[in-house]
């Protein structure tokens, strides 16, 4: 079955600054790459904006209000804390970001594709459900995954990250409802200096791993193979999400977690196999962070090729 590429021209639009990490050639580079002949096959489609509803279901109503309202006079920027910048056009890449990962979802759940890639920006994972940051504004992946759940009556979803940052802000929505999961490998010391293995949830239901800087692939893989893929295999996932962040990337400028190409590769045949084994194939993936932009380019064409071949 298909493969569905989702993203949005408004995505450019998120204007950081011209120094900032989390900047649009990022998402320049992965649409460019995704253009190649054998991305041909891919169904394409353009990101709605997420309801009201739909990202309320993960942040309150008067922080939605305010994400939505800020809308600074056209090459102004308003900081929403030291790192996450906001633009005029900030506010709907934003809600359409999430929107992105609620169509994946919609996808995969009606049968119109098993996998799907949501090209986006800003990116999602460190948004907390009242406090954004680490360049995320609403998070994506988390609004999808209750969109699974109120929509589709989803009984169990997955969410895991392998970006090289924890996302604490997925977290903090899954550590009190027992049919999500959260695993995650990440570099510590690093922002948010979260992501302890003390974190385990109300239900046993987050696994941590904290990697050395340096760690590379090996460490990785045992972290994945060892610890997360298990608990993610008893916990039996019907949905299977993936924050799929590059900056582990070992010519990544920031990070040292020294992974590979190849390393991404095989987590991203791990997470397929188990969406095979108990989601009937179903995975949506979501960009997050990587900010070399041939590796994050290289990285994201072998995950979709990926998605595309399962």
């Amino acid at each position: 079955m298909a493969t569905l590429l989702i993203s949005h021209p408004a995505f450019l639009e998120h204007d950081t600054g011209p120094y900032h990490p989390e900047r649009p050639d990022r998402l320049r580079a992965v649409l460019a790459a995704l253009d190649a002949p054998e991305f041909a096959e891919l169904i394409r489609t353009e990101a709605p904006p997420a309801s009201v509803e739909q990202l309320t279901r993960v942040h309150p109503a008067d922080y939605v209000e305010a994400i939505l309202g800020i809308q600074p006079d056209e090459g102004e920027r308003v900081h929403v804390d030291g790192d996450t910048v906001m633009s005029r056009g900030s506010a709907e890449a934003a809600q359409r970001a999430a929107g992105a990962v609620v169509a994946g979802v919609e996808a995969v759940m009606q049968g119109r594709a098993a996998t799907a890639f949501a090209a986006v920006r800003p990116p999602g994972h460190h948004a907390t459900p009242r406090i954004p940051g680490g360049f995320c504004l609403f998070n994506n992946i988390a609004v999808g995954a209750r969109h699974a759940q109120a929509e589709h009556g989803v009984a169990r979803v997955a969410l895991l990250d392998f970006d090289v940052h924890h996302g604490q802000g997925t977290q903090a929505v899954v550590e009190p409802d027992a049919n999500l999961f959260y695993g995650s490998t990440h570099q510590y010391p690093l922002y948010p200096g979260t992501g302890f293995p003390s974190e385990t949830g109300s239900a046993n239901n987050v696994v941590n791993v904290p990697l050395s800087p340096g760690s590379g692939g090996r460490q990785f893989r045992a972290a994945w193979g060892q610890r997360i893929l298990p608990a993610l295999e008893v916990f039996a996932p019907q949905l299977v999400m993936v924050s799929a962040g590059y900056d582990a990337h070992a010519v990544d400028p920031l990070a040292q977690l020294e992974l590979e190409t190849e390393d991404f590769d095989w987590i991203t045949q791990e997470l397929l196999a188990i969406a095979h084994r108990h989601a009937q194939g179903r995975l949506v993936s979501v960009l997050e962070g990587g900010y070399d932009l041939r590796a994050l380019a290289q990285s994201v064409s072998s995950h979709v090729r990926l998605l595309m071949a399962a």
